[in-house]
């Protein structure tokens, strides 16, 4: 199954408010005849971007091909929230990895978010400062303050303030919630804005970038010195190096990736201008997420139209009617909004792995692949990107203390990961509908 072309038009951004706002930029040509490079990049999301950009500043001869648009995929679609950490939290990072590698962790993760911001300044994106996290047990509650503790502590990260139900209501007014956190060093931006202004950036770098060039087979080098080869229906590269950035439509092109990342889909709406009824969805211009498995996220966009992702699928075709499925969590966080209008509703493709940190692997020869970002690659991703342009160079400290953490497959590799992922979604939805 090609994901890449279920659910979309050939070199058409989805309907979202992102593509409806996004700022211009002229197509890149599709790959034609053959042609050599230093490094080959295969997706112009985040990761690739970052990798393109890093390695055309360093002076390397990149070609990055892209099956649609630059930013098309979840780079595109997602969010706009520019998290902290890692997926997982640092007393799970402790366990997993030990207290030393977590600290390295969360010091990549800053450095993720420091690059990113960095990049969106350079790209003239907007970066709105906050993330709350929304709390519906006070076990949550009571975790995230010995958290916050913990981050202050040993991690010198003192920006998470916890709010008590009074004062997380002023900021959140709703009563679905008990509790909250609000992270004053992370934030929100405009995600399609930023990957065209990252594209832009690695063009100026002297990046080739090619648009509309699906790769349909890769040919590894069979060891360090030889060479890769890679074919799109227009054309071939050769290189030395090969750096997967596809995330989730990957699809068949590397086994060694697939049975440990599953594409799994997700769904946002945005509403028309809220006027002066903003103020009842949010009185701070920040993004939220809850703790719900299928968590729900939202923002308000510069216009004061509310951005709200949320809604399960056990399909990987999107629904015939994402708003409606999407309008559902919205009015169990937000009733008084049931008159509102929708403008825009779309659907994306992001990945996840076993245990929710991201594969950093070396499938082959001159071969870096970074994916299953998990729902946290905003600012992940970017940093992947010039972690394996740095690691291409010489440089692989960053990379080797990502892939040093665990990557199990998924039980019964590529073909099963989909049925188990029906069986956990929907127990998982059954005890978010039961709050338990």
């Amino acid at each position: 199954m090609n994901l890449l072309h279920k659910n979309d038009r050939l070199g058409k951004y989805p309907p979202s408010l992102y593509a409806a706002t996004r700022n211009r930029i002229a197509p890149f040509p599709r790959l034609e005849g053959e042609q050599r490079a230093d490094v080959v990049v295969i997706g112009a999301g985040y990761t690739g971007l970052s990798a393109a950009l890093h390695l055309a500043e360093a002076g390397r001869r990149v070609i990055l091909l892209e099956a649609h648009r630059v930013g098309f995929g979840a780079s595109g679609r997602n969010g706009g929230q520019l998290g902290s950490g890692q997926r997982l939290e640092v007393d799970d990072l402790e366990s997993i990895a030990g207290r030393q590698a977590a600290r390295r962790l969360w010091d990549l993760a800053e450095e993720a978010k420091r690059i990113t911001r960095d990049l969106a300044s350079r790209a003239n994106v907007p970066v709105a400062d906050g993330i709350a996290h929304a709390f519906r047990k006070p076990g949550e509650f009571d975790h995230a303050k010995a958290m916050s503790e913990r981050l202050a502590r040993d991690y010198d990260y003192e920006q998470i303030e916890p709010m008590e139900r009074d004062a997380f209501r002023a900021l959140l007014p709703s009563d679905a919630y008990l509790a909250g956190e609000l992270d004053h060093g992370a934030g929100h931006l405009h995600p399609l804005n930023l990957a065209i202004g990252m594209a832009q950036l690695a063009h100026e770098a002297g990046a080739s970038i090619h648009e509309l060039s699906e790769v349909t087979g890769i040919e590894h080098a069979r060891n360090a010195t030889g060479k890769t080869t890679v074919t799109t229906p227009n054309g071939q590269v050769t290189c030395d190096h090969l750096i997967l950035a596809t995330n989730g439509y990957l699809g068949t092109l590397e086994p060694k990736v697939a049975t440990r990342v599953m594409p799994i889909n997700n769904f946002i709406i945005a509403t028309e201008p809220l006027g002066d009824r903003a103020m009842q969805v949010l009185t701070r211009n920040i993004g939220v997420h809850d703790t719900k498995f299928v968590v729900n996220y939202w923002r308000l966009d510069p216009e004061g139209r509310l951005i709200f992702g949320g809604g399960e699928n056990v399909s990987y075709n999107f629904p015939s009617d994402i708003a409606a499925k999407v309008r559902k969590p919205l009015l169990e966080i937000y009733p008084g909004l049931k008159d509102v209008g929708i403008t825009h509703a779309w659907g994306g493709t992001l990945a996840i792995t076993m245990n929710r940190l991201p594969c950093f692997i070396r499938p082959a020869p001159n071969c870096l692949s970074a994916s299953g970002f998990s729902g946290h690659g905003l600012a992940i991703a970017t940093l992947a990107g010039k972690l394996m342009a740095q690691a291409v160079q010489g440089q692989s400290e960053g990379f080797d203390t990502m892939a040093a953490l665990p990557s199990p497959a998924f039980p019964g590799g590529a073909m099963l990961r989909f049925p188990l992922l029906v069986v956990g979604m929907s127990w998982f939805s059954l005890r978010d509908r039961l709050g338990i």
